[in-house]
């Protein structure tokens, strides 16, 4: 499971732009997953080898009582809650302020790490950032988040403050491994009772109210000598409908549960069709590179034009799961549920698919003779061979020249061409190009 980092602050002093910088995305601030308010937003991040969830929240006024600002101060509180590790953002440039005196208290009152960024120290002296010793909390990191000055010191310090988190799951046991699955999709499309139909007796709670489950639930059973684990998570709201505080930190929790998958069921509701939270939360998906199968739920209550819509609405708005499995059940019924477990089966089996490099390379040298990559000026992007650099999502690194200047789509007909001839049904698959260095370069440039 990866560790959660909670950028805290008062209002301008560059929280958002360290998210951007840490997420490697403006997308990221864009990308309102379900159940969160336009001042907290979810990205994923890496540093170096180690990947981390970071939440970026708005301008802290912990003393507010009414209003915006309260509002903002308890998502602010809630991002603290959630997290492994605070990292608190203060302004060299305006120095100490009695906000910054308010927040440093509360965060001592929270129990977890803090990490003291001062921002905006570029051409300031030391004096400057020691003179916020005086909030108590860690030894004050000067930083330029707009730049990058000491971004990556202080997320190093950051993540070697989180606990680890150890795996109350084993991936294997006597049998085989065991493929966690994760159930996610909106509240009240039916994730619970889905659970309860696969594992044969009622293990959740199932009731007919949005945000009975406020925790990742993980459950063993075992279908056909296969072992599962699956993870119920709570339902992930439509902004602007979470009122409650304690159901504020389910959505950490779902992020969560998405990344520590072997394979996630994406659940929508027949009924009420596939809402812009179904796509915010599908990209997440994606972009985690799970293997992936989609269940449209309470299909026996639909009628003809609702069924219609639901795969018009499936088709515009998810078309980039194309790779995925689609499953019409009913959870209440049990109609469709062990034709969804296939699924999980057949999604699994071709994320963890070992892809041996000579075909691999047979496949790239087919794709090339029916269709080049697009020149770029005078050169012609050239592709020599292909091996697999990786599993859960497949990944393709294929060697050439100047491959740097492939398109996009081309990338993205390359990616369907392997995943047709290898039948990768349920997966995403990525490639990786890498252009060999010409060894003669140096010497060339030198006559």
């Amino acid at each position: 499971m990866l560790p959660t980092l909670a950028l805290v602050g008062r209002p301008n002093v560059g929280k958002s732009t360290l998210f951007n910088r840490l997420t490697k995305s403006r997308n990221a601030l864009v990308a309102d997953f379900p159940g969160l308010t336009r001042d907290r937003h979810y990205g994923r991040a890496r540093a170096g080898e180690r990947e981390f969830l970071v939440v970026d929240t708005g301008g802290f006024e912990p003393v507010a009582t009414s209003g915006i600002l309260f509002e903002m101060a308890k998502q602010a509180k809630a991002a603290i809650a959630e997290s492994d590790a605070v990292i608190f953002i203060v302004d060299a440039r305006e120095g100490v302020t009695p906000q910054d005196h308010a927040i440093a208290t509360l965060l001592r009152r929270q129990g977890r790490p803090v990490i003291l960024a001062v921002n905006k120290s570029e051409g300031l002296g030391p004096e400057r950032i020691a003179e916020f010793h005086e909030l108590g909390l860690s030894e004050p990191l000067p930083i330029s988040a707009a730049h990058g000055e000491n971004v990556r010191d202080l997320v190093d310090i950051a993540l070697d403050q989180c606990a680890p988190i150890e795996d109350d799951e084993p991936d294997a046991d006597e049998g085989g491994r065991r493929i966690k699955v994760a159930v996610v999709g909106r509240p009240n499309v039916g994730k619970s009772t889905l659970v309860n139909a696969l594992l044969g007796e009622e293990r959740v709670i199932a009731f007919d109210e949005p945000g009975t489950t406020r925790d990742a639930i993980h459950l063993d059973f075992e279908r056909a000598d296969r072992r599962y684990t699956l993870i119920d998570t709570a339902g992930v709201r439509r902004r602007g409908k979470v009122s409650e505080t304690v159901e504020k930190f389910s959505v950490i929790k779902t992020l969560q549960a998405i990344e520590d998958a072997n394979v996630v069921i994406l659940l929508l509701d027949a009924l009420d069709g596939i809402s812009e939270q179904d796509a915010h939360l599908a990209g997440h998906i994606l972009e985690a590179g799970r293997a992936l199968v989609v269940g449209i739920n309470k299909w026996d209550a639909a009628d003809d034009e609702q069924r219609a819509s639901a795969k018009r609405e499936l088709a515009r708005k998810l078309a980039f799961l194309d790779f995925a499995e689609q499953h019409t059940i009913s959870a209440r019924e049990r109609r469709g549920v062990d034709a969804l477990l296939r699924g999980v089966d057949h999604a699994y089996t071709a994320a963890t698919a070992r892809l041996p490099t000579p075909r691999l390379t047979r496949t790239l040298q087919l794709a090339v003779e029916r269709q080049q990559p697009p020149r770029a000026g005078m050169v012609r992007p050239k592709m020599r061979y292909a091996h697999q650099g990786g599993m859960n999502p497949p990944l393709v690194v294929v060697h050439g020249s100047a491959l740097s200047r492939v398109p996009d789509s081309y990338r993205r007909y390359l990616e369907h061409f392997f995943r047709d001839t290898f039948q990768l049904r349920g997966t995403p698959l990525r490639i990786q190009f890498k252009t060999g260095v010409n060894p003669y370069a140096d010497s060339t440039a030198r006559r």
